[in-house]
């Protein structure tokens, strides 16, 4: 800009630092603290600065930061209000939730691993572990004693827990997969 330039054709930029006082005194008006007010200003400048192309020339500058500031401020207010004081995590640790991909993923190791047994240890740990039939409820449908199937059954989840790679009392599955712990014999919980 030249010395030259007429007033209409000034940058409305060069004239920001002379509203900073008023902003700023909006501000504390809002927020009865200088320093959330002071954030608050640069927050509306930077979004001014950022914005000018929404500016109409020549309209009052002022009352454009000043609105540009008011929703800023109320924004924040929105934006607190649905926020949660979590300084040591415990709020948000008790919303975790494994996410749905893990689940699948563990399933589909826990089914390649079953594939893997025999016909006759599948047949045990369906009946047993998750069509959830007693041990000699088993035993009169496969026609074998009930000592065959709890030996078929002890021996066909120590052999899925190996081809899985889990530990002694690790947990193969989510919670949620009920019959499918209930074959391995994590759960506790017989399937329906």
């Amino acid at each position: 800009m030249t010395k030259d330039a007429t007033p209409s054709s000034h940058d409305p930029r060069d004239t920001l630092p002379d509203h900073l006082p008023a902003l700023r005194a909006f501000a504390i008006s809002l927020t009865r603290n200088p320093s959330t007010a002071d954030d608050l200003v640069q927050d509306t400048i930077v979004k001014a600065w950022t914005r000018f192309d929404s500016y109409t020339q020549g309209t009052n500058l002022q009352a454009w930061l000043f609105t540009i500031l008011r929703n800023t401020y109320f924004s924040s207010l929105r934006k607190h209000r649905r926020e949660v004081a979590d300084p040591d995590g415990i709020h948000a640790g008790g919303l975790f939730v494994k996410p749905d991909h893990d689940g699948k993923l563990a399933f589909n190791d826990f089914q390649h691993a079953f594939d893997q047994l025999s016909p006759e240890h599948r047949e045990v740990l369906i009946l047993v572990g998750a069509s959830g039939y007693s041990v000699e409820e088993a035993a009169d449908m496969i026609g074998v004693a009930a000592g065959t199937v709890k030996s078929r059954t002890s021996r066909a989840r120590k052999r899925l827990a190996e081809l899985m790679g889990l530990a002694e009392d690790e947990d193969a599955l989510p919670a949620g997969d009920t019959a499918s712990l209930a074959m391995m014999g994590q759960s506790g919980v017989q399937a329906a």
